[in-house]
């Protein structure tokens, strides 16, 4: 055998990721794992929340921005990139023309799945991690966002299909600028008011008349926590001066309750925050549409 023999041998080539076989039952397990991390980090977040009123702040501004987002998922934003603005996974920023940048790494969120029926015979739905990545994240020209409203337009947007009336009065107690009152489901707010003050009493107090089912039961006191954590989450989407909320007496309501209970309480605030958004942009949408375009304007 020649010496040179050895240079004509075939060897297997190495294995890459790409060659090697598909591993499913270690696909299966680290998907299971992942998915168990996500569920174990939204308790984990839960109870630091309600550690401290800044932390709960911090919370209501995630959510604030995300309304869509279920409170779980804003508890895992929180967690993982608390200064995210706008989200989108791989392909759906993508599709909107931007790209990933190198070494930029993801954060999870869950997404429904499937649904399947447990063993007492009632049907659920599984969750999935999905990897999303934040504007800031992203290569591309990103749109500008449009100013907020006006004063007076957004405390039109605000009563806009109020679920109860609103008017003026002048015998409120000493202190207080606004008031809900369940018996007569009616709301009546001081006069003389700054625009920024009227949109934070009214929002707070517009936050109990929608809460309220209009059961004789209602507790305003019951519900202070949410009213004023959803009167904050609106100004500061709408771009009302926030420096005044403090969230202390908040946390200590909710404090010593359990994750689930305490996401439920969240879940109450998100859900009248997203109604009470829900028609105010219905209202701002209409504004909107009634605006001459610019090309009418130049005519």
């Amino acid at each position: 055998m020649s010496e040179w023999d050895d240079l004509f041998r075939q060897e297997a080539p190495p294995m890459t990721a790409a060659s090697q076989p598909f591993d499913k039952e270690a696909w299966v397990q680290k998907k299971q794992e992942l998915r168990q991390w996500t569920y174990d980090t939204i308790d984990s977040t839960t109870v630091e929340v309600m550690q401290t009123g800044e932390r709960l702040q911090q919370y209501l501004d995630v959510q604030s921005r995300f309304g869509r987002y279920s409170v779980s998922n804003a508890l895992l934003i929180m967690a993982q990139r608390p200064e995210a603005t706008r989200i989108a996974d791989f392909e759906g920023w993508k599709v909107m023309g931007f790209h990933i940048r190198r070494k930029e790494t993801g954060f999870y969120i869950l997404e429904p799945g499937e649904t399947y029926k447990r063993e007492d015979g009632s049907t659920a739905v599984s969750y999935n991690p999905k990897k999303m990545f934040d504007v800031s994240q992203v290569i591309g020209e990103k749109p500008e966002l449009p100013p907020p409203p006006d004063e007076r337009t957004r405390i039109k947007a605000l009563m806009h299909r109020s679920p109860v009336p609103i008017q003026m009065g002048d015998a409120l107690p000493e202190g207080m600028h606004a008031l809900y009152q369940p018996d007569v489901r009616q709301i009546v707010i001081r006069r003389g008011l700054s625009a920024s003050d009227i949109f934070r009493v009214l929002a707070q107090e517009l936050a109990h008349a929608e809460m309220d089912q209009g059961k004789a039961d209602y507790s305003r006191s019951d519900h202070q926590a949410q009213a004023y954590s959803v009167a904050y989450m609106l100004s500061k989407q709408f771009g009302v001066e926030t420096s005044g909320f403090r969230f202390n007496r908040a946390v200590e309501r909710l404090k010593g309750l359990e994750p689930q209970q305490i996401r439920t309480e969240l879940s109450v605030i998100r859900d009248t925050a997203h109604t009470m958004n829900s028609r105010m942009y219905h209202l701002l949408g209409q504004l909107r549409q009634q605006q001459p375009s610019r090309s009418d304007t130049a005519r």
